[in-house]
């Protein structure tokens, strides 16, 4: 799968132009606040989700951004990575 980037998100889509996964991240004031996830239901359960969110921590990383999670997907996925500790922002850190 070839997810493609664009400012403040990064998508997939099929053959047939159809969106199959999606991550966004508006930001304001050195924050990205990760508000956003879908995978199509027939790709759930491949890491297409873990996928999104890697290459969005890199992205943001290297902007030296500090991120917010809000979706629940987003919130799961960074408690069970702690290593990105560092990125969140204190009120998401404190969670």
């Amino acid at each position: 799968m070839k997810f493609q980037q664009e400012a403040e998100r990064i998508f997939a889509v099929n053959e047939n132009g159809a969106l199959i996964a999606e991550l966004t991240f508006p930001i304001s004031e050195g924050v990205a606040m990760i508000d956003h996830t879908f995978v199509d239901e027939s790709l759930r359960g491949q890491g297409v989700g873990d996928r999104l969110l890697e290459l969005a921590v890199a992205q943001l990383r290297e902007q030296g951004l500090k991120i917010h999670p809000t979706c629940p997907f987003a919130v799961k996925w960074f408690e069970k990575h702690p290593e990105y500790a560092e990125l969140l922002t204190g009120e998401s850190a404190s969670r």
